[in-house]
């Protein structure tokens, strides 16, 4: 018969605690005034002289570096496993893919 007393219960195997790293809020601030600076570019750029191909890379880089910043950051990516890290990236060319095969059939760069 066993007891169920836990001081005399047999030793059993107990996961550590999970203790991730979770980002202070001076980090969180840091990186959200990165994302205003990203989006100040973006907008001028826009208003800048450059066309075709030249603003669509310009602007296609802002938004990529936006892109891994938010992930990255704010939805916690990149402290979690690198599964979820691949998972998203594989998205993003995915869409970034579609867009650049509407911005070519729209005729976008041959202006």
């Amino acid at each position: 018969m066993t007891s169920l007393d836990p001081h005399t219960a047999p030793e059993t195997h107990r996961p550590e605690p999970h203790t991730a790293y979770h980002p202070s809020a001076r980090e969180y601030i840091r990186v959200g005034l990165l994302l205003i600076a990203l989006t100040c570019i973006e907008v001028l750029l826009s208003y800048s002289s450059l066309a075709g191909t030249k603003l669509v890379i310009a602007l296609f880089t802002c938004t990529i570096i936006k892109f891994v910043l938010v992930i990255g950051y704010f939805m916690h990516l990149k402290f979690d496993n690198g599964r979820f890290s691949r998972l998203f990236a594989l998205g993003a060319v995915g869409a970034f893919t579609l867009y650049a095969v509407v911005l070519l059939m729209f005729r976008v760069w041959s202006s």
